[in-house]
């Protein structure tokens, strides 16, 4: 990966300042937040600047309401993955602390844009807010641009149409209601859950069915229920399988984790990171009336997520 990760906006190396930046949380990094980096990367070009994104990690909302309900679509990695590969040289995740929840919109323009960061460009989005209270917002962002020596550019609304915006918001909807194609269509990829694999019930090697467990941490709680998946391994490959992301009321309830069986597939992942797409929703998650009634249906989910990936297959 050649975009460089930088922590905090103090102190940091010469090499890493004067760069043309996309403000916001980039949650998702979709195709609304892709028009603002896109705004930052022709500066960039413009100016002979680096390519940088600013986050935040806490994400403000997990610091002012620490127990929310888990929101995030992706994980610090993922999300440095993604910038990565749209050729970002620079991803300054900011520290959401007290400091920062309590500076105000032009202090964060003074001390962190221009005096951290120096940042030669700030590239944000028509509803961007910033400061204590969300006091900033495009038009002051433009006024401190042009007092403290940045240029800056504003994205419009961006959707598919009229009614639809682009936002993390739409994605997180679209998962709870089911509808993981629409959360891909706004994401530009399908929706994905990182972990590390962990131990579980040992139940589905016993029925057939091994799968590999991995704990839902802060992600968005996507419809419980069964999904046709795509599991990227540590190595690099890709492995088609059938998801069940719930709390196995059948079995004895966990708390809401995701399930993968991987087809064609025996090997040990314990311990390994693997990142699994949710492609398409099969059904919700069911209580049977006893475990041969459950098999029975595995196998016919299996049968339907075959039938669902085929063609990238």
């Amino acid at each position: 990966m050649r975009l460089k990760v930088v922590h905090g906006w103090r102190d940091i190396e010469p090499e890493h300042r004067g760069a043309a930046v996309a403000l916001g949380e980039f949650d998702g990094v979709h195709k609304g937040h892709l028009g603002v980096i896109v705004g930052a990367c022709k500066a960039a070009k413009d100016l002979g600047a680096p390519l940088a994104v600013i986050s935040f990690d806490p994400h403000p909302r997990r610091y002012f309401d620490p127990g929310a309900e888990p929101f995030r679509l992706m994980t610090v990695d993922q999300q440095a993955r993604a910038l990565d590969a749209l050729g970002v040289d620079f991803f300054y995740i900011l520290p959401f602390d007290e400091g920062m929840a309590n500076m105000s919109d032009e202090a964060f323009a003074r001390d962190v844009l221009a005096g951290g960061l120096g940042a030669r460009h700030v590239a944000a989005g028509f509803d961007i807010t910033f400061g204590k209270d969300r006091t900033g917002d495009p038009d002051a962002l433009r006024r401190y641009g042009e007092a403290l020596g940045f240029s800056v550019s504003i994205t419009e609304r961006l959707g598919d149409t009229d009614a639809a915006k682009y936002s993390s918001s739409a994605v997180r909807e679209a998962l709870k209601a089911g509808n993981p194609e629409r959360a891909a269509e706004i994401l530009g990829r399908p929706f994905a859950i990182e972990g590390a694999v962990v131990e579980g019930q040992h139940l589905g090697r016993e029925l057939g069915f091994p799968t590999a467990n991995i704990g839902a941490g802060d992600y968005v709680r996507p419809k419980l229920g069964v999904y046709a998946t795509r599991t990227r391994l540590a190595d690099g490959r890709e492995v088609p399988g059938v998801a069940n992301f719930g709390e196995n009321p059948t079995t004895g309830l966990v708390e809401a984790r995701l399930e993968v069986f991987l087809f064609d597939f025996d090997e040990d992942l314990y311990g390994q990171t693997i990142e699994t797409d949710l492609i398409a929703f099969l059904r919700p998650e069911l209580n049977f009336s006893g475990i041969e009634t459950m098999v029975d249906q595995i196998k016919l989910d299996v049968a339907q997520a075959w039938e669902r990936l085929a063609p990238p297959f």
